[in-house]
């Protein structure tokens, strides 16, 4: 609950994940579009391939060679230059850190995407495979959630009740990715992808990402 609350300083707060480029081209304008758009990131975009490489991180989290191997994969597999700097930055913030926690020289170097460097202390630190992975899915949903809610998209009402209502997704994934290895790696969620990329050149602009 630590690691993943918004006093932690991974910087989560300045990147919207491409929704700020989604709410502008008008593919999410409301409570039902966004949690379509948060469903399907969750179960079949960039967030299901997170969960996969967390998950991995987690088995990996005491050798080094394996888990910086991993590491390289989820930055290669990044899809923009937004998204790479969104996972790089806030896993390094989370590194920086998690040191309070840990002899500093277990943890893996900073340049870690978020996902691997979660899921390798989750692993340190014996948390169960299956909660790591719910409770990084459902941070990032409240994360989505208030820029949502910055966007003009849905109000705290409308948040709350999505935040309700997408719990199940959250363990549904999690539960399916606990159990996945690196060949479940991959996505279906080309809209995401396009307006990762378009929000590079969006103006004027409230997130990072």
């Amino acid at each position: 609950m630590s690691w993943l609350s918004p006093v932690f300083p991974t910087g989560g707060y300045a990147y919207s994940g491409a929704l700020e480029q989604a709410a502008a081209d008008g593919i999410v304008t409301d409570t039902a579009t966004l949690e379509a758009w948060l469903r399907a990131l969750i179960a079949a975009g960039p967030q299901w391939n997170d969960a996969v490489f967390f998950a991995e991180s987690w088995r990996q989290a005491k050798t080094p060679e394996q888990l910086a191997a991993t590491a390289e994969l989820a930055r290669a597999m990044t899809g923009s230059a937004e998204r790479h700097r969104e996972t790089v930055d806030q896993g390094t913030g989370f590194l920086e850190a998690a040191a309070n926690w840990f002899d500093e020289a277990v943890l893996p170097p900073r340049g870690t995407p978020l996902c691997v460097a979660v899921g390798a202390a989750c692993g340190r630190d014996h948390i169960p495979l299956a909660d790591g992975l719910a409770a990084f899915l459902h941070a990032f949903v409240a994360n989505q959630l208030q820029v949502a809610i910055r966007l003009s998209v849905t109000g705290q009402r409308g948040a709350a009740k999505l935040l309700a209502a997408l719990e199940p997704t959250i363990a549904e994934t999690a539960n399916r990715a606990a159990s996945s290895t690196l060949d479940d790696l991959g996505s279906a969620t080309i809209l995401a992808d396009i307006a990762a990329m378009k929000h590079e050149t969006l103006e004027p602009r409230l997130f990072l990402s």
